[in-house]
């Protein structure tokens, strides 16, 4: 792998319940893409080695967000990339801490 992004999606919406159907409705787009991803409490990360191909996923989750009734989306997304090279993987990195 050559890029790591980790995104957490804050859209607002007049109930928990509403917020909750737009998560995931943005983790539904996400898993549609066909990369590795993993889904936590917080964020949901994706892997890849193509960095532009990852971008366009970030920014797309801002636009499923909107089509499924948010008014306003917040995103707070970190990314690692190594052009040349690995990095971890979310398996590397999770795996050892998943409960048996």
């Amino acid at each position: 792998m050559k890029a790591s992004i980790a995104i957490q999606v804050l859209p607002v919406a007049p109930t928990q319940d509403e917020l909750l159907r737009i998560v995931d409705e943005v983790i539904a787009y996400i898993k549609s893409t066909g990369l590795h991803c993993h889904v936590g409490p917080f964020e949901t990360t994706i892997e890849g080695d193509d960095y532009d191909q990852l971008m366009d996923i970030v920014r797309e989750c801002q636009h499923v967000a909107v089509r499924a009734g948010a008014e306003k989306v917040s995103a707070y997304v970190k990314i690692v990339y190594r052009p040349e090279g690995e990095i971890l993987t979310i398996d590397q990195k999770v795996t050892k801490h998943a409960q048996t």
